[in-house]
């Protein structure tokens, strides 16, 4: 079992995800997914989630726990910056139940991973936020965070990851 951490809000611990835990975390992605109107392009199973997260290591997840139960986690996994020569940590996944929200356990989450990315000598933590987020975005920004404006995020997937693949044997 994996060790609790203890916060400073009574009854709100945190945990590392274990392999028992992939129903929950992929429980957890799809309520993510169904609030931001992205439930359909979630194709993640379970199989995956096992190889990804605890086979090859990819990526990691903290559980928040309030009164023994799951109500929240976050997913995420390390990236470098080559203008600090650093490692940073990049946040995929940011939820918490809404039943639970407003008793600042997603600011817990987001300490613990600021914790998390200083103790590993990382020189960031970074996210994305979908812009029509506002309540997400006020949040972020109250805790200090600030928008990258300036840059725009490029994604390349499907059928033109493959044929981009494809053009280095080409």
């Amino acid at each position: 079992m994996s060790t609790l951490i203890n916060t400073k809000v009574k009854d709100f611990n945190l945990r590392f995800a274990e392999e028992k835990d992939i129903p929950l975390v992929l429980e957890f992605i799809k309520e993510l997914a169904d609030y931001e109107k992205l439930l359909h392009e979630v194709v993640a199973t379970e199989e995956i989630l096992k190889e990804s997260l605890f086979e090859r290591k990819v990526a990691e997840v903290v559980i928040g726990e309030y009164e023994g139960k799951p109500v929240g986690f976050a997913l995420f996994f390390h990236n470098f910056s080559t203008f600090l020569g650093r490692p940073g940590i990049y946040l995929e996944d940011l939820y918490v139940k809404p039943e639970v929200r407003g008793k600042g356990f997603g600011k817990i989450l987001l300490s613990f991973l600021a914790k998390l990315a200083v103790d590993r000598k990382c020189g960031r933590l970074d996210w994305w936020c979908l812009d029509w987020n506002e309540p997400s975005i006020k949040f972020y920004k109250q805790l200090g965070a600030v928008p990258m404006d300036e840059w725009t995020v490029y994604r390349v997937h499907n059928e033109a990851l493959s044929e981009l693949a494809e053009n280095f044997n080409n």
